[in-house]
C-alpha cells in the first residue's frame, strides 16, 4: 500500500519572520559583520544556516558591549531602552520589528503616556518571552503582565484596566480572560479591552487541527524554544495523538511509518520550508524503501 505523504501549505514562517531574515540575508550578502540581538527565529536549524553565512547571535551582555556595530534587531520587537543604548554605543539599528508587534507597542506607548498614575495596563503574554519585554518596555516596566487566565484574580479591581494580549497568543484564552476581568471589575471603573492577536498566526489554529485529523501520523516540525510551536503541535496532539515533534529527520523514529495510510508534515511560524521539504524528503525515501 503506498503511503500518501503530504506537507502542509500554510505552515512555515509568518511574515515577519519572513522579514526579518530577508533583512539579515541582504545585510550579509553586503559584507561586513551583522550581530543579531538574541535568536532570530526559534529554530536551531535555521539558526545554523544563517550563522554559515556569517549572522553573529548576541545576547544583551554583549550587546552593551558592543560600539561602531551594526546589529539587527529580530521581528519580536525591542524595548526602547535598546534603542537608547544604540544611539550611546553608535550601533547601526537594522529593524526587523514584526509590523503587527511595532504598532502593539506603539498603541501600548501611547496609552500608558496618556493615562493616569493608577490605571493598570495589563499584558496578556508569556512571561520574559521577547516580545513581551519589548511591550512592557513602552510602560517603563510599568505594565502588568498574565501569563495564564487564572492570574487576573491578583489585579486591582478598583482600579481602571486596559488590557492588551502579546501577537501569538490563544484568542480563546484571550477572550476567556476579558469574561473572567468583566464579571470581577467594579461599575465604578473602566475596563478596555484590544485584541491585538495576530491572526495570521491564530488563524492557523483551525487549518492545523483538520490537517492533523486528516492524517495518520503528524510530523510537527519545530524547535523546541518556539512558543508558537508549542500551541501548534498541542493542537495537532487534541485532534491526533499519534502526532510527534520533531527538529530535524533526526529525531524521527522509523517505527511511527510503520502500517499507516498517511504521514502529515507541518510546523510552526518559525519553521523554514526548507526543514519540512527535508522531512518530506526522508519520509518519502523511507516509505518506498519499505514497500
Amino acid at each position: 500500500m503506498m503511503i500518501r505523504v503530504e506537507i502542509d501549505q500554510s505552515s512555515g514562517f509568518c511574515f515577519g519572520v519572513v522579514k526579518a531574515i530577508r533583512k539579515a540575508e541582504e545585510e550579509l550578502a553586503t559584507g561586513g559583520t551583522l550581530y543579531c540581538l538574541g535568536d532570530i527565529v526559534h529554530n536551531n536549524k535555521e539558526m545554523e544556516r544563517l550563522k554559515a553565512l556569517g549572522l553573529q547571535t548576541i545576547d544583551r551582555e554583549e550587546f552593551a558591549q558592543l560600539y561602531d556595530a551594526k546589529v539587527l534587531l529580530r521581528a519580536h520587537g525591542e524595548p526602547p531602552e535598546t534603542y537608547a543604548l544604540a544611539r550611546r554605543n553608535r550601533i547601526e539599528i537594522i529593524d526587523a520589528t514584526c509590523p503587527v508587534v511595532l504598532k502593539l507597542q506603539q498603541k501600548i506607548a501611547r496609552e500608558y503616556q496618556n493615562s493616569p498614575a493608577d490605571k493598570q495596563i495589563v499584558i496578556y503574554g508569556k512571561r520574559g518571552h521577547a516580545e513581551v519585554l519589548g511591550l512592557v518596555g513602552q510602560t517603563e516596566g510599568n505594565a502588568i503582565v498574565i501569563e495564564h487566565p487564572d492570574e487576573a484574580a491578583r489585579l486591582n479591581f478598583e482600579r481602571d484596566i486596559t488590557l492588551y494580549s502579546q501577537t501569538t497568543m490563544s484568542v480563546d484564552a484571550f477572550h476567556g480572560l476579558v469574561e473572567y476581568i468583566k464579571g470581577h471589575i467594579s461599575p465604578s471603573v473602566a475596563f478596555r479591552c484590544e485584541d491585538t492577536i495576530c491572526r495570521q498566526v491564530s488563524g492557523r489554529i483551525p487549518h492545523i487541527r483538520h490537517f492533523a485529523s486528516s492524517h495518520a501520523v503528524i510530523l510537527f516540525v519545530s524547535g523546541k524554544k518556539s512558543s508558537n510551536g508549542k500551541i501548534l503541535f498541542d493542537q495537532c496532539l487534541s485532534v491526533n495523538p499519534r502526532s510527534y515533534l520533531i527538529d530535524s529527520t533526526d529525531e524521527i523514529d522509523v517505527a511511527w511509518l510503520h502500517n499507516i495510510s498517511s504521514i502529515g508534515i507541518c510546523g510552526a511560524t518559525s519553521t523554514p520550508k526548507w526543514l519540512m521539504e527535508e522531512v518530506f524528503d526522508y519520509v518519502k525515501r523511507y516509505v518506498q524503501k519499505s514497500i
